[in-house]
């Protein structure tokens, strides 16, 4: 029997099963594909809106990943580009119309979310460092919109972001809301820098 020897992740539709043999044509063990973590969508089904994507410099990914019935949702962003103004206000790219959502909850996707955190990896500057995070009914929330003018709910009230500083939600998104990152003081400038990662725990229905 010949050696396959596969680099980056292996995706089979319908599932695959591992096989380990012994040297006498035996098997010895086998792991069905339910074992180990698997690809059910590699993003988000609505990704952030425009008035997060377009800005200067900033980077926006998601990653949905299911390991059994547990569903991780992961948002990394770096804010670079984008403006913070009054507090309660949405934060995204400067005077547009542009949407500024982070991403829909979608429960197909996402599954029913138990739990999130954010993490900061490179604390903000330039704009206000005191981030929290929100969901929505509406998608058409954009910047320096007043997230109290949208049908919403806090999800984590969390303070001046720091380096290594991470905060556990207190709220969690019902299923086709959308996700959106606000202010809780008044700055009115664009970031320059400040790196966090949204991670929500689910489960399968």
């Amino acid at each position: 029997m010949s050696n396959s020897t596969f680099s980056g992740p292996v995706r089979s539709v319908g599932g695959f099963t591992v096989v380990t043999a012994k040297d006498d044509g035996t098997t010895q063990a086998s792991i069905s594909s339910t074992g180990v973590a698997s690809l059910d969508a590699n993003t988000m089904s609505v990704e952030a809106g425009t008035g997060i994507t377009t800005g200067s410099g900033t980077v926006y990914r998601s990653s949905v990943i299911r390991s059994g019935g547990i569903i991780t949702t992961q948002i990394l962003i770096d804010l670079t580009g984008l403006r913070s103004t009054g507090s309660g206000d949405i934060i995204g790219v400067n005077g547009t119309a542009l949407v500024c959502h982070i991403g829909q909850i979608v429960a197909a996707t996402n599954g029913t979310i138990l739990t999130g955190s954010m993490e900061c990896f490179e604390a903000p500057a330039g704009g206000d460092p005191d981030i929290n995070v929100h969901s929505a009914t509406e998608g058409t929330g954009v910047e320096d919109g007043a997230i109290g003018d949208l049908t919403e709910t806090i999800l984590v009230n969390a303070g001046d972001a720091t380096l290594g500083s991470k905060v556990y939600f207190t709220g969690v998104p019902a299923a086709d809301s959308f996700l959106y990152l606000t202010t809780g003081a008044a700055t009115d400038a664009d970031y320059t820098a400040g790196k966090l990662l949204i991670e929500l725990k689910g489960y399968a229905a």
